[in-house]
Order: structure tokens, then sequence, then C-alpha cells
């Protein structure tokens, strides 16, 4: 199990933070449950089960108490994630954001209605109710979707041991069971520096979408020099977290939660008629205090068309998202081992002496 740039030389127009993870972003915290139990036929609530929770924590405080700045964007809408309306319409997340299987959806949201109650007595009684925000893909093809195996134990768990260190990527938390490209996929994360060093923008990524023939790594139409695996991949999902310390708006926030979906393009997906793609950005600067009384709040905004020497502050952004997301993928490809699930089912890992063939074949490699 390798990132990819520890396989492969990547020449960025920007930096990579310290761990190249959405946690270089100050504050923000990563937390996985991963459920593998069983073998063999389905036996609907039985298993096998390949699944799991990831949770991002946008700060290490009372996030219900201390909302973020957010905004959301759905490049297309087959999918099931929870909380986007208000986010849309406020302009703030107030919970964990939690990443699970489809079905387990309504379970996760539960689960974060339970745990905003624990830290937040009064929810419900003597303030207003809560806005869980939950992103899901389908990871059916390899675990028993049906039995909807997640509980609030194991929400809790991804939430409670959530740290600010080096992310696990591949088959673990909600990336357990999912595949990318037809190939097995999971959970990828990437960091960009970005405005002279100033501010920083993380991404974290849960795959589940595209077709083996269409995979582009930096260029390189890799996809082509496989068979489709297995034949017949559906369409798909993809969830999007992006992380910035950058002071930003709703509106702006949601200016860079369009720009994954290039990203994404420079891996060679077209978004499908059936794949959800859904992404949400936060800033950790300028919280909402949920008390708060004061008629005109002071916070600092950036200046989106101040000039670099390359574009404006707002452009140097947008790299950050498109260079995360790429990046994020192809982590996700190279850190997930082959995985088989139900009825032999099976997700076979991207092969890394191949990956390398052709990437010196098309000159990405010396």
């Amino acid at each position: 199990m390798s990132r990819f740039r520890e396989l492969i030389p990547i020449k960025n127009h920007l930096p990579t933070g310290q761990l190249n993870a959405i946690t270089d972003v100050t504050g923000v915290q990563v937390g996985h449950t991963t459920i593998i139990r069983g073998d063999g036929a389905l036996t609907v609530g039985e298993g096998p089960i390949r699944t799991g929770v990831t949770a991002i924590l946008p700060h290490t405080g009372n996030i219900f108490r201390e909302k973020v700045p957010a905004g959301v964007y759905t490049i297309n809408g087959f999918g099931k994630a929870t909380g986007f309306e208000q986010i849309r319409h406020l302009g703030v997340i107030e919970t964990p954001i939690c990443l699970t299987n489809t079905l387990n959806v309504g379970k996760v949201w539960d689960a974060l209605v339970t745990y905003s109650i624990r830290e937040n007595p009064d929810i419900a009684i003597h303030t207003g109710t809560v806005n869980p925000v939950v992103g899901e893909c389908n990871d059916n093809f390899l675990s028993d979707g049906q039995g909807r195996h997640i509980d609030a134990s194991h929400v809790l768990s991804a939430i409670e041991t959530a740290l600010a260190t080096i992310v696990e990527e591949g088959c673990v938390g909600a990336g357990t069971g999912t595949t990318c490209y037809g190939f097995k996929g999971g959970i990828g994360t990437a960091s960009r520096v970005v405005v002279d060093g100033a501010y920083m923008v993380g991404v974290l990524m849960q795959t589940n979408f595209g077709r083996t023939s269409e995979l582009q790594m930096l260029g390189v139409p890799i996809g082509q020099y496989f068979a489709d695996n297995p034949p017949h991949k559906p369409d798909g999902s993809v969830m999007i977290i992006i992380a910035t310390d950058a002071p930003l708006t709703s509106r702006q926030l949601e200016r860079m939660a369009k720009r994954a979906a290039f990203g994404l393009g420079r891996t060679g997906t077209v978004c499908h008629n059936g794949s959800g793609d859904f992404v949400i950005a936060f800033s950790t600067k300028n919280r909402r205090l949920h008390d708060e009384t004061d008629i005109v709040s002071d916070v600092q905004l950036i200046n989106e068309e101040a000039p670099l020497t390359n574009g404006t502050v707002i452009d140097a952004l947008f790299r950050g998202v498109v260079e995360c997301v790429e990046e994020c993928v192809y982590n996700a490809l190279t850190t997930a081992t082959t995985t088989i699930g139900r009825d032999g089912n099976t997700y076979y890992a991207l092969p890394h002496d191949k990956l390398v063939e052709l990437m010196r074949y098309y000159r990405r490699l010396d």
C-alpha cells in the first residue's frame, strides 16, 4: 500500500502541506470505523459486511455551539446526502460530517442527533434543532447493504477517535467497500498550501465512481490498458469534503466546491447519469457562535480579487481544490488493497507495477 507520489512524482503548481492531507488544515480531525465481517454467500442481516463510517470534524470544540461557514454543491444528484438544503439557506455546518453506506444514512443521521443532544442538552428544548450532515456511497457490491449494519456506536467511535494527524486511506471507514474506476478504491486525501503560504486547502474523498476505461492519471490513459473491472460496474458516486483556513463566506465556499468537478475531470470521469457526486466545503475561520447576540459580527474576509503573481487569491484557492481532488483519487486507488466481499464479489487493487510501467512508457517517470 503506497500513496501515489511514493510511486510517481507529481509536479504541482502548488506545494503540499506537511501531511498532504485534509488534517493539514489546523483543527480538522478525521476518524474511521471499519466493519469487516464474514465471507461467502450473502445472508441478509448477517453479512458478509464490508462497510464503515468516516467522520470529519471541522474543529476540536463544540461544533453546534461554534458553527463553521460552509457551502455545498451537487455535481450530479443521484444520492442520499442530508443537510444540504439548510447549508444552502444558512451557510453553516453545525455537526461533524459523516460518510457511510447508502442505506445507513438514516441511522448515521440519527446517531449524529444523539451525539449533538449529548453535547448540547438544550437542543429542541431551550434552543433550536440540529442539522446533521451525512454523505454516502453505495458499497452493496461487496457488502450486505440491506442489513444496515451501522449503529450509533460506530458513528460515535469514528467521531471520538478522530485525530488531526495522518489520515488512513484506501479500504477504511466509509471507503471499506467502495470502488474507483472499477478497481478497489475508498478514502483518499491531499492538501495544498495556497496564496503564497498564507492558507491551506485540504480535501478528503470517498470514491465510488468511474468506469475502468475512463481512468487517466497525470494525463496517461491508464484505464485503456485494463478490461472493465467488473464489467457490470454501475455508475457509482463520490463524496468530496473540502476544508480551508482561509476566511471565506458561504458564497465563496460554494464557488470552491464547484471547482471539485474540474479535479474529477482530470482523472477521466464525466460524472454519469446514475452517479451521486456531492461536494461540501467549509472554512475553519469566522465561526458563528450559536448564542451570539451581537447585531453586527466582526469577521475577516479575503478579497477574492486581490492580485497574485498567477491570477487572484480566489484563483489560488480554486487551483488548490482542483489539485487536491485529482490527487485524492490517485491516493484512494494506490492505497487500496484487493477486497473480496459477499458472494465472492471482488474489487482488485490497481497493480502498482503496471502503473509504474505505463507511467514510464508515457515519460511521466524517469
